[in-house]
């Protein structure tokens, strides 16, 4: 039996599709994979592939819609979904024939109860029968009796009726309202490789990838990342215990992952530290380097560590050792005098032979860029596979890559947070803020690619909020807008909850722009697995707004 894989794009769905990939490997499962962008092209493969193929397995993707009413399957055909998107639609969820969901039993997802949202065929039935019942009485007045009781029956079962149905949209609007996300699909498969005792340590790796890249979105909470973090560290700890013959444990191919505190800056091992303080949203928007007055201050910080800007300014690499070996206590240290409390973040890094030392978050930054970059014009699947491939350890040429395209990504993005606040572009609506990128801005194309989009807004937030002074605005979600495909004048949007403490990252806007699109008859696209993202023709972008305006008031 030939299995089909769909896989959304996104980092922590190719991790869960190199673990998968390896589990049929080992028991030499034959499948196709399909990497699938959105809504559409999951559709046109499922058609595509529909006779040929009974068992499908959907990675990020799927979850959050009815599937069969979507994609009208045949009897015999079985869904295995791994999604990490929350709410899960309750008729995926009670739909135990076809729709198998793959996640982890101690996830939460408050799913409202079987008979709140469903009932049975036979209570419409019953009502037809009775009226059928009626002409048989014999006496006239018994037969009058008997209809007054019914008439009686009937009207309370029909407003009983209208009670539960006026309920069950309640029900469901509570449950639907906020978009989130659960657990990594990558920890999923990585569960269910541990269960079948075929993990290795390379799966444990993409793992604890793809649980990064939810942390590196910004798309779970810090606790849940943390006691997530905890999780990993046992196996962690089980797979990469030393061997005590000195033989063995030094091969020069041999995999280490160890688990770290390390310092919260973008790419630092590869690229110079001033380059990566600068290019971090957490540094760069605490120190508010799009000033003079921040740059100042970066200069008091480099200062205040002792590090001679020299060292600084050269590759990582070749920074002197002597200053290497404390870098980590001195940077922290320095941090809380200048308001960077949580500098440091618990985190994995993994070693190749003696050479080769990345962090989680490295590949993380790689992966996305080798998936989004915009250099090379051709199929759309290259990049996805490029992507895939640099996941590999076999392909460290890919990976770095991968690294010299995520640095210019970040800077891309840094310099656009800087125009964006420095021109003042982001501007106050009333329920929330809004930015929108013009045609013609450095590197625009690249933000009209939806991970690197969200990167860019909630950076500008990060940084709109450590700018402004209004208090009000520093409780606002954002609407960031930017050019999608100018010959069909399209524009690209996305919603980005509030950036406070104790957020629980849960975003609202899904149902928001669903809202505002239907009641101006908007010409829009709900075409990403995240709900939040949506594609608008630019002459409706206005209307559309004052709607979501209206609606958010």
């Amino acid at each position: 039996q030939r299995v089909l894989l769909l896989v959304a794009s996104d980092v922590d769905a190719l991790c869960a599709c190199k673990i998968i990939q390896a589990l049929f490997q080992c028991d030499h499962v034959q499948y196709t994979l399909v990497p699938v962008s959105g809504w559409q092209e999951l559709e046109t493969a499922f058609l595509e592939h529909k006779d040929q193929f009974k068992y499908f397995v959907l990675i990020n993707c799927g979850a959050n819609v009815d599937l069969l009413e979507i994609l009208q399957p045949e009897e015999d055909t079985c869904f295995f979904v791994c999604d990490s998107h929350r709410p899960i639609n309750v008729v995926n969820v009670y739909n135990d024939t076809q729709i198998k969901l793959l996640v982890k039993p101690d996830d939460d997802f408050d799913v409202p109860a079987y008979d709140d949202i469903f009932r049975d065929e036979e209570d419409e039935e019953d009502e037809e029968e009775d009226s059928e019942n009626e002409s048989r009485g014999s006496e006239p007045s018994e037969k009058r009796r008997r209809f007054e009781e019914d008439v009686i029956e009937r009207t309370m079962r029909r407003r009983q009726r209208r009670e539960w149905e006026a309920r069950r949209r309640e029900i469901l609007f509570d449950y639907e309202q906020y978009e989130y996300h659960g657990t990594s699909s990558a920890m999923v498969m990585f569960d269910l490789a541990w269960i079948m005792s075929k993990d290795l340590n390379d799966m444990l790796w993409w793992a604890i990838v793809g649980l990064t890249d939810q942390w590196v979105q910004d798309k779970i909470t810090h606790m849940k990342y943390v006691t997530d973090i905890g999780v990993l560290q046992r196996h962690v700890s089980r797979h990469n215990h030393r061997n005590e013959d000195e033989e063995n444990s030094l091969s020069i191919d041999c995999v280490r992952i160890a688990f770290e505190y390390d310092l919260r800056l973008a790419l630092y091992q590869h690229w110079s530290l001033y380059e990566s303080l600068c290019n971090t949203s957490y540094t760069s928007a605490t120190l508010k380097l799009w000033s003079v007055q921040g740059q100042k201050r970066l200069q008091e910080f480099l200062a205040d560590m002792g590090l001679p800007l020299k060292q600084v300014k050269q590759k990582f690499n070749s920074m002197d050792m002597s200053l290497k070996e404390n870098l980590r206590e001195m940077i922290e240290e320095s941090a809380n005098k200048f308001g960077m409390k949580d500098l440091r973040i618990q985190t994995f890094s993994i070693h190749f032979g003696f050479k080769n030392k990345f962090s989680a978050s490295d590949i993380v930054y790689a992966t996305v860029s080798l998936m989004e970059n915009i250099e090379k014009e051709g199929p759309e699947t290259t990049n996805f596979i490029k992507a895939l491939d640099s996941l590999s350890r076999g392909n460290l040429d890919k990976l770095h890559q991968g690294l010299d395209l995520a640095k210019k990504q970040l800077r891309a993005i840094q310099q656009t947070v800087a125009s964006c606040i420095c021109t003042n572009l982001v501007i106050s609506q009333g329920p929330f803020l809004y930015c929108a990128l013009m045609e013609g801005t450095p590197d625009v194309k690249l933000f009209s690619k939806p991970v690197s989009l969200c990167l860019l807004s909630k950076y500008l937030l990060k940084s709109f909020v450590c700018s402004t002074k209004n208090k009000r605005c520093k409780l606002l979600p954002l609407v960031m807008a930017a050019p999608m495909d100018v010959e069909q004048g399209t524009v690209i949007m996305v919603g980005i909850p509030p950036e406070t403490e104790s957020s629980d990252k849960k975003n609202f806007f899904g149902r928001a722009f669903e809202k505002a699109a239907d009641s101006t008859n908007s010409r829009t696209l709900h075409n990403h697995f995240d709900m939040s993202i949506i594609e608008l023709k630019t002459e409706d972008r206005s209307k559309f707004l004052d709607a979501l305006i209206s609606l958010l008031s």
